[in-house]
C-alpha cells in the first residue's frame, strides 16, 4: 500500500499546478480576459527550476530550511490523506496530524520571512501567523464535526463512513461545518477576500510578502508547494462532505476511477472558487479576524449541534 501512496502524492503534486491554472483561466474569462492556459504554471515551474536560488545577505538557516519543510508537509499530507482511497496508508492521516503539517508548514515560512531581516518579510509573517492562529482552530472544529458522529478522528474513517452510510455522518449541522471550512480554505491558502495572490501591493501583501527574497529553484519548491496546499484542502472539502466516487477497494481499477473522479471535484471546486473571487472584493486587513472568528462560531455551532443530534 505504500505503491498507493506514493501515487496518490505523484497525482497531487502533478494536479496542484493545474488548479492553480484552473483558477487563473476561469477567473481571466470571467473577467473578458483572455489569460493563460490552465497548464501555465507548470511551465513557469520548470523556468523557475532550472535557475539557481540566490539569498539574501542575512538570511539564516529559516529561509534556506522553508521550501524543503513546506514541500515535505504537503507531500506527507498528500500520500496519507483520503484523497483517492479509504484503505491503507493513503488514508492513515488523523485530522489533528494533518493540521498540524499545515501549521509547520506555514510557521516554516513565516519564519524565513522573518529571517530575510526585510520590512515585507516581517510585515508578511507577523500577518501570517495572526490569520493562522484563527484558521487552524476552525479547520479542527470543522472537521470535529463530522468526527463525532463517526466516533474517530481518522480522516480515512470519517470519509469511509460519509460513503457508506451518509444518513449517519451527515446532518444540516454539516452544513455549517462546510461553510467554515470553505472559509478557513480561502485563508490558509491567501484567497479572496482573504490576500489577493495576484496582488504585489504593500499595503495588502501577505502570502506574497514572505516570499518575495526568493528565486530559482526555491521559488518553485514554494509556489509548488502553496499550490500543493490548496489542491489538498479542496480534496479534504471534497472528500469529507462529498465522499462518493472514493476508492474503498485496492484494486487498481477502481483506484484509476477514484483518481478520475477525484480529479475532477478539485477542478470544478478550483473553477468555483475563481467565480467567487471575482464578484468580492478583498477585506480591509482589520476586518478579516471579523470573517474567521465567524467561521469559527460556525464551526462551532456545527461540534455542539452534531453532538446534539447524536
Amino acid at each position: 500500500m505504500w505503491l498507493v501512496a506514493a501515487g496518490q502524492a505523484a497525482l497531487l503534486a502533478w494536479l496542484a499546478p493545474l488548479v492553480v491554472g484552473t483558477t487563473r483561466a476561469v477567473r481571466a474569462r470571467l473577467e473578458g480576459r483572455s489569460g493563460g492556459r490552465a497548464a501555465q504554471p507548470w511551465r513557469d515551474l520548470r523556468k523557475l527550476l532550472r535557475k539557481p536560488p540566490t539569498s539574501p545577505t542575512d538570511a539564516g538557516m529559516f529561509f534556506i530550511a522553508a521550501p524543503v519543510v513546506l514541500m515535505s508537509t504537503s507531500l506527507l499530507i498528500a500520500a496519507t490523506a483520503p484523497f483517492v482511497t479509504t484503505v491503507g496508508v493513503a488514508a492513515g492521516a488523523d485530522v489533528i496530524v494533518v493540521v498540524g503539517l499545515l501549521l509547520l508548514g506555514t510557521a516554516a515560512l513565516a519564519l524565513a520571512g522573518l529571517d530575510t531581516g526585510t520590512a515585507f518579510g516581517g510585515m508578511g509573517a507577523s500577518r501570517e501567523m495572526t490569520i493562522a492562529a484563527l484558521v487552524e482552530p476552525t479547520l479542527l472544529l470543522a472537521v470535529f464535526a463530522l468526527s463525532t458522529r463517526v466516533g474517530s478522528t481518522n480522516l480515512g474513517a470519517i470519509v469511509a463512513a460519509g460513503a457508506s452510510d451518509p444518513a449517519r455522518v451527515f446532518t444540516p449541522a454539516s452544513l455549517l461545518a462546510a461553510a467554515a471550512l470553505a472559509i478557513a480554505t480561502l485563508a490558509e491558502t491567501a484567497r479572496i477576500p482573504v490576500d489577493n495572490p495576484a496582488t504585489h501591493l504593500e499595503l495588502t501583501m501577505v502570502h506574497e510578502a514572505m516570499t518575495l527574497e526568493y528565486s530559482g529553484r526555491d521559488l518553485a519548491l514554494v509556489e509548488w508547494a502553496s499550490a500543493m496546499r490548496l489542491t489538498i484542502l479542496l480534496g479534504l472539502l471534497a472528500n469529507l462532505f462529498a465522499p462518493w466516487g472514493v476508492a474503498t477497494s485496492p484494486q487498481w481499477v477502481w483506484l484509476a476511477v477514484s483518481a478520475a473522479i477525484f480529479m475532477a471535484k478539485v477542478l470544478a471546486l478550483a473553477a468555483l472558487l475563481a467565480a467567487g473571487e471575482v464578484y468580492a472584493a478583498k477585506l480591509r486587513l482589520f476586518r478579516v479576524p471579523e470573517l474567521l472568528a465567524g467561521s469559527f462560531a460556525l464551526a462551532l455551532l456545527a461540534v455542539l449541534a452534531s453532538y446534539v443530534l447524536a
